[in-house]
């Protein structure tokens, strides 16, 4: 048994939804999808409800990129991203496949190219209404961006920076488990209003009071009273963010490293509920 390829894709934590801001934006995490593509079968098929490896196979041989010279193709998989949560699981998982078949065709591509890829698979297979350009980004480079999901990533990037103090702080993620509310474009765009506060924030570089306005809005659109209740308890026990990601329903809440009463205080709140915390850290190019 060969392995062809690897490649690996980031998590994500939002920062703008753009289903509601008409902008997307992420910021990227240290959690993360790795990929082996291989020439003969793997011991455990890969959990892909949607068939996106197979449109990244698709699209991939669509753009006119060099096919493996091999008979079969298969895929191993290991991720830390708990998949349906709103942590951008599928643009890492595109991502690192993405990478793995450049390196098993010695393809060099360039970073906007590989989320145009990303982004035109995830819509391709329906686990994504926007393409998810922010969140591919985020899987391929550290730090965050503001994208226009309407453009190419070569021209849609607005705004971009890095979490300042990145290595202080720590992200504590609360797996709520599968996601039971769909996200539904209309009531997105029906509480666009609520949106604004975030854009306004992200325009003034104000980064985590974003991602709390945006957790508000989402939380409005999805119904979500029970999100945003607990993001206003979890804040009130002194996290800095407190805010659901993506469409739900993980909540991520940003706590500096040094806080360890509150990180102590946080856990032990949420150890009632049996939710799984995942602890992550926000990646940096110095990193």
């Amino acid at each position: 048994m060969a392995v062809l390829g690897r490649g690996e894709g980031h998590g994500g934590i939002s920062i703008l939804h753009a289903l509601g801001a008409g902008y997307g934006s992420s910021a990227s995490i240290s959690l993360s999808t790795r990929v082996q593509l291989r020439d003969t079968p793997v011991k455990r098929e890969p959990e892909d409800s949607h068939g996106l490896i197979a449109a990244v196979v698709e699209t991939w041989s669509g753009a006119g990129l060099p096919m493996p010279e091999s008979e079969e193709l298969h895929w191993a998989v290991r991720s830390d991203i708990p998949i349906g949560r709103g942590l951008k699981s599928s643009a890492a998982l595109a991502v690192a496949c993405i990478r793995a078949l450049a390196e098993a065709t010695k393809t060099s591509l360039e970073h906007h190219q590989i989320v145009d890829i990303a982004s035109s698979a995830q819509l391709a297979c329906g686990c994504s209404f926007t393409g998810s350009v922010d969140d591919s980004w985020a899987a391929v480079e550290p730090g965050w961006k503001v994208v226009d999901p309407s453009r190419p990533a070569a021209d849609g990037v607005l705004m971009q920076g890095e979490i300042e103090g990145s290595e202080d702080w720590v992200i504590l993620i609360l797996n709520r488990g599968p996601r039971e509310i769909q996200p539904d474009p209309e009531r997105f765009q029906a509480v666009a209003g609520q949106f604004q506060q975030a854009i306004s924030a992200v325009e003034q570089e104000q980064i985590f009071n974003a991602m709390i306005h945006n957790g508000r809005a989402v939380s409005a659109a999805l119904g979500d009273t029970m999100g945003r209740k607990t993001c206003n308890d979890m804040g009130i026990l002194g996290c800095r963010v407190s805010a659901i990601s993506g469409s739900g329903p993980a909540i991520a809440l940003l706590l500096r490293s040094s806080q360890e009463s509150s990180i102590r205080r946080v856990r032990q709140t949420i150890e009632p509920r049996e939710w799984e915390i995942l602890e992550a850290t926000f990646r940096s190019s110095e990193a």
